[in-house]
Formats: structure tokens, C-alpha cells, sequence
């Protein structure tokens, strides 16, 4: 995406995952490492990451980057370190940290983080908010003062191969009901078989990994799949569900929802966030999946909305 608007792209992180980058967009990664610490000072952990983001920061600047394009880490000032050189500086949020960290891990020290956390996003000049829940966060929980914007997450742009993907898992003739994303339990995913039940001539095509295990005698497990495979797959799906609970987040961008609009597949998905800003006219806004599904059955399938990185970048570097 950065070639596209005639630049150069290198990341500078802790620890990178590797999954999926070759075959995709390659970027080269600089990897700075997370220091070892001993498990009798435990209270004090999150300093290792303070540590790496000050060695994110030292990498960074030895690059002499003409922008820097961070995405936020809870005990993180390297973008604000570089910002302090005379770097432009652009501060990617994708969630309320603290309160996230709390809700799904461990927040030893809350009123430091919060202090952190307050002190960073309030330095930022420009920040760029996946969702509209972020950005009332940002300019009334936070007090920002810099520049906040909505700037939804982006897909890869690639059409996928529908009938040829359907062929090789042998689903050419079958209503396929699909889910791609982590498989965590708010998302949903663990209503899929229940639904399968429902609809004795659907097969299920699950893409992702996590902690609630699924099984079905027709559902297709495929794993974690890396980002260029997802079109294929995506594309091969009759529905695309994003079954959220009460209990999901209203803060995060669904990725999923981009990835099904893509593609042209028909997007089930609750009320909840930004999830009918994105659906738009692609899909079905409810809390009765298996009513959603069924809406679908022999109506055309959506036009594709893509909304591709190069776009996001563009609209992110917008003045």
C-alpha cells in the first residue's frame, strides 16, 4: 500500500508474526525484541514494554522515517519520542487499551496504565480510530486534542476464486455458511453448529483459530489461513456470519464484515458497534441468525465492496 502512494514501508516491532506474509505483501520487519523478566518482580512487568517500545523507538530513528504510523501499545511512547526528533506523527487506535487489557488479560498497576494511557493519546496529534465508539472515547473519556478521525480498517484487494474453491473442497453443490475470524466467545462462533442443524443442506466453512472448539460432521475446519488465501474462501461462501454476543465489545472494527463485503458475500451480523455502518446495503442487521441466513437463500448476491489498505492509508494521510 505504501508503494502505491510512492513510498517506502518498514515495520520496526517487538516480536512479529510471520503467518501469512510470504505470498502476501511482504514488508521487511525489523524485530527488536521483548527483555526477559524475573517472575519475583511480576507487579512490575509491563515494564518490559516500556523497554521494547523505547528499542522500537531507537530502530525507528536510525531509519530517519519521514512519517512514523504507530499502532498503539499500551505502554508505548515511541511515536512520541520521534514525534519529539520532528517526525509527522500518526497514532492508529484499535481499542481502549486499559479497559481492554482489564476485561481479557491482567492490568497490574491501573492507575499507572491509565496515566500512560492518558498521557500518550492526549500527546498525539493526529489519531486514527477504527471505530465511532473509539472516537467519542478518545475526544470525551480522553480529552484529545489533536486530530481524531474514523478511519475504518481495511482487506486485502483481490477477487476471489468462488467456483474454483468450491470445486476443490468439494462444496460446488451445496449452501455454504461461513465464518472467518478468531474464534473467541464473544464472537459468536459456537452458535455455527446449532445452525448447521438448522439448515440439514448447509455445510459449514470455518476459517480461524481460538479457544472455542467446534464440530460438525458438515463443517469444514480450516485453521488459520494467511491473508492472501482469504479471498478464495471468502468468496466460496453462500453467507458470512459475524454472530456477536451481548457481551462483544462495541469498540473494535470487524474485520470480517470487510472481508465478506469483498467478496460480494451476503453478511449476517448484529446491532452492535459499527457493524451496520459496514454491512450497508451487503447484508442483514438482526439477532436471529438463522432468519438472516435464510433471507439469503436464492437472492442475488450483493455488489463487492472493497475497501483495500492503499485506501485507508490515503484517507489516513488525508489533511
Amino acid at each position: 500500500m505504501a508503494e502505491a502512494l510512492g513510498a517506502e514501508a518498514l515495520v520496526v516491532a517487538s516480536r512479529a508474526d510471520r503467518r501469512g506474509v510470504a505470498g502476501a505483501c511482504a514488508v521487511p520487519i525489523i524485530e527488536v525484541g521483548v527483555p526477559g523478566w524475573p517472575s519475583w518482580l511480576d507487579r512490575f512487568r509491563d515494564y518490559t514494554e516500556v523497554i521494547a517500545a523505547r528499542r522500537a523507538a531507537q530502530a525507528a530513528a536510525r531509519l530517519a522515517p519521514g512519517l512514523v504510523w504507530e499502532r498503539w501499545s499500551l505502554f508505548s511512547d515511541a511515536g512520541r519520542r520521534l514525534h519529539a526528533r520532528g517526525v509527522p506523527w500518526i497514532l492508529e487506535v484499535n481499542a481502549p487499551l486499559c479497559l481492554e487489557r482489564a476485561r481479557y488479560e491482567r492490568l497490574r498497576r491501573p492507575a499507572w496504565a491509565e496515566g500512560w494511557q492518558r498521557e500518550i493519546l492526549q500527546a498525539a496529534p493526529r489519531i486514527v480510530a477504527v471505530s465511532r465508539w473509539l472516537c467519542g472515547w478518545l475526544r470525551d473519556g480522553i480529552g484529545c486534542r489533536g486530530d481524531v478521525r474514523h478511519l475504518p480498517n481495511g482487506v486485502r484487494a483481490a477477487a476471489g476464486d468462488r467456483e474454483g474453491t468450491r470445486a476443490r473442497l468439494g462444496i460446488s453443490d451445496r449452501f455454504v455458511i461461513g465464518f472467518v475470524g478468531s474464534m473467541k466467545p464473544w464472537h459468536g462462533v459456537e452458535q455455527l453448529p446449532a445452525l448447521l442443524d438448522r439448515f440439514p443442506d448447509a455445510v459449514g466453512l470455518c476459517a480461524g483459530d481460538g479457544p472455542v472448539a467446534l464440530s460438525h460432521p458438515r463443517l469444514i475446519r480450516l485453521g488459520h489461513l494467511p491473508e492472501h488465501r482469504l479471498p478464495d474462501i471468502v468468496a466460496a461462501m453462500d453467507v458470512g456470519l459475524a454472530p456477536y454476543g451481548p457481551d462483544a465489545p462495541p469498540w473494535f472494527c470487524p474485520l470480517k464484515i470487510l472481508d465478506y463485503r469483498a467478496q460480494g458475500t451476503p453478511v449476517v451480523a448484529p446491532d452492535l458497534g459499527d457493524c451496520r455502518l459496514l454491512v450497508g446495503e451487503g447484508g442483514t442487521i438482526t439477532g436471529d441468525w438463522a432468519a438472516g441466513i435464510d433471507h439469503w437463500r436464492g437472492r442475488p448476491r450483493p455488489a463487492p465492496m472493497i475497501r483495500g489498505w492503499d485506501r485507508v492509508v490515503a484517507e489516513g494521510l488525508a489533511e
